[in-house]
């Protein structure tokens, strides 16, 4: 027997949930993120015929902020975002508002294809992390020349 929950849900939770479930095949698990739950690392992810690309937000962070590694058909990448700190030592504030979470997150995306992880690169531009992995060369489609009879 299926347990359901009471709590009422609103649309936008039903599509998110949906949408979640359906890119898990492609992205791996989409409910890896932050450590305690506080938010999730946000993810787009494409490919052309010889790369695949990855972007990560990752806004206020530093390249020492970030690792990134592939390992077979994986694509690690791990945040760890540090405290907020006060402007100045020992300066009191009062938060009014406290969303972007800190500390360690990460995520794993399985990859659809072979890359060759010599060639892989990164760049942090704008609070965006931008992850190019080209694929291995037997994985790149290729046209067939047909020869003809006649």
């Amino acid at each position: 027997m299926a347990v359901q929950s009471l709590a009422p849900r609103d649309s936008v939770s039903e599509f998110r949930d949906e949408m979640d479930r359906l890119l898990t095949g492609f992205l791996g698990d989409l409910s890896e993120g932050w450590t305690g739950g506080h938010g999730r690392l946000p993810v787009n992810a494409w490919e052309n015929d010889e790369s695949i690309f990855v972007e990560i937000e990752a806004p206020g962070l530093k390249s020492e902020h970030i690792d990134v590694a592939v390992v077979n058909n994986e694509l690690t990448v791990k945040i760890d975002r540090p405290e907020l700190q006060p402007e100045k030592e020992g300066e009191k504030i009062a938060y009014h508002r406290h969303e972007r979470p800190t500390g360690k997150a990460a995520r794993v995306l399985q990859l659809p294809v072979e890359v060759d992880a010599a060639e892989v690169s990164a760049e942090l531009e704008n609070g965006v992390l931008q992850i190019q992995l080209p694929k291995a060369e037997k994985a790149r489609s290729r046209k067939i020349a047909i020869k003809s009879g006649d």
